[in-house]
């Protein structure tokens, strides 16, 4: 699983400052960035639940694998965008790409803690998110040297291929149970064709535990700026700095690293610190987070503003990595499909929001100007998750039992 990822992030982050850089300069337009935005944020808000709902019926390795191969015909057909140099058709081929995302991205979650044991979760989520912050490094960096130096067509073909190698390494994960499907469930098969009482059962597994909801709706509040963010990374670099499709390679790139940095501090804070611990260190991690991308937005020198960049990234990563091994930890397997698909739900539903806001204001208010406005709205998140855990509404909730995380080794003594 881990060798897919890394295949499979590379070639998607080479694809992303690809299109981003081919769509700026052939229309000149902040909309135009955001309208590719959205059209991958929709699909995945609209696909997201029923995402979630398959997740928690059948065999997740089967799910994955069939969103690799869709999504190396979508990433393939991208070299039409550079001949046909038509809006509509980049807005069509991210929504298909991204319709198919959830699938793979919710399965990858779910199925950790049946490939790692309870006392490995913690070391394995931490890597499976640092080594995607990784390669989202390298994959920036170089994708955007590739671009430069090579064009778009290059880095298209790069990413269809990287789905074709995802797959094959997802095709090979083994499990003694034969399959990758939930142990225990409580989905019948005559509910197959109604997905929306499948998916409500989900919601009111997550209203149920105030944590889980917690580490949900703070991921809202990040969203509410972390989609004006995606839209002015390219605009910063483009338009802001001049450094075209290499400096929004950099930009990209130096966002991995702090991510990077801050994946490795999560994974050691998550293995010393305790639950209340937990839940302060991810307050001020929120708060470091919007405040130095609110100083990256004022930046005049291009170094310094990666600097800021960094620690902003290094900040909300710390965050990330702790909120997911808990959630890791807490929810059940039958449940954990749904779960995860519901977050990203809501993520990039408030995301589509925050793209759209700041690419229409774009084409009137000052671009510095929104990188503000970005920033206090992602750091707005700590004050929502301060409030809660000093109320005491953050209790823990009852860990899930060792058996749950260990069903496919068989033996669970082994």
């Amino acid at each position: 699983m881990w060798s897919g990822q890394v295949v499979s992030e590379v070639g998607d982050h080479f694809n992303n400052v690809a299109i981003l850089s081919l769509a700026i300069h052939a229309t000149q337009r902040g909309d135009v960035i955001a309208g590719i935005m959205l059209s991958r944020a929709i699909p995945a808000v609209m696909v997201g639940p029923f995402a979630g709902v398959m997740l928690d019926r059948f065999d997740r390795r089967r799910i994955m694998i069939a969103s690799d191969l869709v999504r190396s015909v979508v990433a393939l057909a991208f070299i039409l965008a550079i001949f046909y140099s038509q809006d509509w058709l980049l807005y069509l081929l991210s929504a298909l790409l991204m319709a198919a995302s959830p699938f793979f991205s919710a399965g990858r979650s779910a199925i950790l803690p049946a490939i790692a044991t309870k006392e490995e979760l913690h070391t394995a989520n931490s890597l499976t998110q640092t080594t995607g912050w990784l390669t989202l490094a390298a994959g920036a960096f170089f994708g955007g040297s590739i671009v430069a130096a090579f064009g778009y067509q290059v880095a298209f073909i790069f990413n269809s291929l990287s789905f074709v190698v995802s797959a094959f390494c997802i095709w090979n994960l083994a499990a003694p149970a034969g399959h990758f499907r939930p142990k225990h469930t409580s989905l019948d098969e005559t509910k197959v064709v109604r997905p929306w009482l499948e998916y409500r059962e989900g919601l009111r597994y997550m209203w149920a535990s105030p944590l889980i909801l917690g580490i949900a709706l703070i991921s809202v509040g990040w969203a509410s700026g972390g989609g004006a963010a995606q839209v002015l990374f390219t605009l910063f670099s483009e338009k802001v700095f001049n450094r075209g499709a290499f400096g929004l390679g950099q930009l990209w790139g130096i966002a991995g690293v702090g991510l990077l940095i801050g994946g490795i501090a999560g994974n050691r804070l998550g293995l010393i610190l305790r639950f209340e611990n937990y839940k302060r260190t991810v307050f001020f991690c929120y708060l470091i987070h919007g405040g130095a991308y609110i100083i990256f937005s004022q930046m005049t020198n291009w170094y310094l503003a990666l600097a800021f960049m960094c620690l902003s990234r290094a900040s909300v990563a710390i965050s990330s990595v702790l909120n997911w091994s808990t959630i890791l930890k807490h929810v059940e397997d039958r449940f954990r499909g749904r779960v995860f698909a519901t977050i990203e739900t809501m993520n990039w539903s408030t995301m589509m929001l925050s793209m759209l806001a700041a690419g229409l204001a774009s084409r009137s208010v000052p671009i510095r100007t929104i990188g503000v406005v970005s920033g206090l709205l992602s750091s707005s998140t700590a004050i929502f998750w301060g409030w809660a855990n000093w109320a005491g509404k953050l209790p823990e909730p009852q860990l899930v039992e060792e058996d749950d995380s260990v069903e496919i080794h068989g033996d669970p003594t082994q």
